[in-house]
């Protein structure tokens, strides 16, 4: 896993190259934005409990198969694997933002997620469902104006919705 600045100087040590000014421009808005990032980064992780619970309370809601007798989280120890499983993707998602960069995201918890659930039997749909449902909560509590640094969070919300969005697209 690399954040985003090792990943860049190895990119252009590999190709024998000096870093283009526009990537040198790219990392110095991030710096400038950097706590936006670190405080929607501790914001979603003090919220995380209350994020995953909320979507996966809205998941049955809308698929209350899953939670009936025979379905994928019936039974407590089906539930709290789930419940499991959509905090370790926030949490990655959140490892993600703080980095910058969605390697450790994709490295460490999606390779192979989508194998694992077809192996399992588990609906990936309503995985990624579940996923998009914590990016809702975690843009919105990441977007409370109180208490954070002030400024255009368009690009960051963007940035932590892109990792949602793939959490979601490697499940389904």
């Amino acid at each position: 896993m690399f954040d985003a600045f090792t990943k860049i100087v190895s990119q252009a040590d590999a190709r024998g190259d000096f870093v283009p000014a526009s990537t040198i421009d790219a990392l110095s808005k991030m710096v400038a934005n950097s706590n936006k990032r670190l405080d929607a980064v501790n914001r979603i992780t003090s919220n995380a409990s209350t994020i995953v619970a909320n979507a996966a309370r809205a998941l049955f809601a809308e698929q209350p198969q899953l939670i009936a007798p025979g379905g994928n989280a019936y039974t407590s120890r089906r539930m709290a694997a789930c419940l499991r499983d959509m905090e370790i993707i926030l949490r990655y998602v959140t490892y993600a933002i703080f980095s910058g960069d969605a390697s450790v995201l994709e490295d460490r918890c999606l390779n192979g997620l989508r194998e694992t659930y077809l192996a399992l039997g588990t609906p990936g749909v309503s995985v990624a469902v579940g996923v998009k449902k914590m990016k809702e909560a975690a843009i919105a509590i990441a977007n409370e104006p109180a208490g954070i640094t002030s400024g255009d969070c368009s690009d960051l919300n963007a940035e932590i919705g892109s990792y949602f969005d793939r959490a979601a697209s490697s499940v389904a």
